[in-house]
């Protein structure tokens, strides 16, 4: 019987996905560890590995289709010696022809859409569009019949349905949008990227299963900013240290010192890790993802720096596999490149801290009873309670400003 090939779950968020590309056409000869397909999932555009050999018996998704569900047929596999005719036997269970469907995708030179003002409709089963633009066209409550279509034969396609949007369609009120009162000004409704939802959602389920509790603490940086300054100024442009390469590594120290709050809380039991696995926000288009640095506690600061400059630059490109964003045990936020001087993060589940760290800004401060301008970060810890009691909280800060406060620790 001919292998069936799945669309793969690459990550544990993931519900269904989009068929970007395959790299093998029927007939084609696979062998395991061969890339066959890309995926592009909530996160990135990931490539899919073939796990057995033989050969592309037929492709039941075609490339370019969207919302394709986990687990459903995408391919058959001829194994040595087997003949055609038993893909005939393969009967693949039957789907939503919305998730199934493949959606065209638009060309760079579309041709000039004209202005239209959809009307709303109950129905639009009878105009060709793909399964993607009658859910978004339903959606918004708009008549297919009134949107040209610019795809294959005249079919309506996702960008043609966008295009009549932005051209002022506008759907009325329904229970939907009953928080809106009729005398708001004009208004853009925007339709969240895969990403976009999948945050909403781990946000919600955050704030509404994680009992949070936060715990600020100001650390003096002027000795690491000289510190970074005369790393930086020998290393002939062979390398750039960043005062955040400096914040991951103290914070993953921290957690050495303080073990209790490298944990996470699962199943009604305390998960205590034994490596810090420090997962780094970076903001990406459409939202933002947590690439992390593992065993950060064992790494050197150009180490960071170096690993840190490659797994942001992927991330901002969807390069980034799994294995490289999943799986962190404690989580930074630095927003201090917006200026902002100090803010309470999130946590992302299943870890039981976050650390979010503000802007370095000269203040004011009293030391040994002289008032003095010293370089202040504020950074804010946010904890799981039911982890992480309010004693290790603050314990887990003082070890992180005494590393940040005396960076040689750092290196030696």
């Amino acid at each position: 019987m001919p292998i069936e090939i799945l669309m793969p779950a690459l990550s544990p968020t993931m519900t269904e996905g989009n068929l970007v590309k395959w790299h093998k056409k029927e007939g084609d000869t696979v062998k395991a560890g061969e890339t066959i397909a890309e995926i592009e999932t909530d996160k990135a555009t990931m490539e899919v590995e073939a796990v057995d050999e033989g050969r592309i018996g037929k492709i039941l998704v075609p490339e370019g289709s969207e919302q394709v569900k986990v687990n459903q047929i995408i391919a058959l596999l001829l194994e040595e010696g087997e003949d055609a005719s038993t893909l005939k036997k393969v009967e693949p269970k039957p789907v939503s022809e919305e998730k199934v469907q493949p959606v065209p995708i638009p060309q760079e030179s579309k041709p000039e859409l004209k202005v239209v003002q959809p009307t709303i409709s109950s129905s639009s089963s009878r105009v060709m569009a793909t399964p993607l633009a009658r859910r978004i066209a339903s959606d918004a409550q708009l008549n297919l019949n009134a949107i040209p279509g610019s795809g294959p034969h005249g079919r309506i396609i996702k960008a043609d349905v966008e295009q009549a949007l932005a051209q002022g369609a506008t759907a009325p009120l329904s229970s939907t949008s009953a928080l809106l009162s009729g005398y708001e000004p004009g208004y853009e409704v925007i339709f969240p990227s895969n990403m976009r939802k999948i945050i909403a959602k781990r946000l919600i389920e955050a704030k509404q299963t994680i009992p949070h509790f936060y715990v600020a603490i100001d650390c003096e940086i002027d000795a690491l900013l000289q510190v970074r300054k005369e790393i930086n100024s020998g290393a002939e442009a062979a390398y750039k240290l960043s005062v955040n390469d400096f914040i991951i590594k103290a914070s993953a120290l921290a957690l050495k010192k303080v073990p209790e709050a490298n944990a996470s809380w699962i199943d009604d039991q305390i998960y205590q890790y034994k490596s810090a696995d420090v997962a780094v926000a970076v903001a990406i288009e459409g939202g933002l993802i947590t690439p992390v640095v593992r065993q950060a506690e064992t790494k050197g600061l150009i180490e960071i720096s170096t690993e840190m400059k490659d797994l942001a630059s992927r991330a901002r490109e969807g390069k980034l596999k799994p294995a490289e964003f999943q799986g962190g045990t404690f989580s930074l936020s630095n927003m201090g490149m917006y200026g902002v001087k100090d803010f309470s993060a999130i946590i992302n589940p299943p870890q039981g801290c976050i650390l979010a760290i503000g802007a370095g800004e000269e203040r004011p401060i009293v030391k040994e009873g002289s008032i003095i301008i010293a370089t202040m970060m504020t950074c804010t810890l946010s904890v799981d309670h039911r982890v992480v009691d309010g004693a290790v909280g603050a314990k887990y800060l003082k070890a992180f400003k005494e590393l940040i406060e005396n960076p040689v620790r750092m290196i030696l």
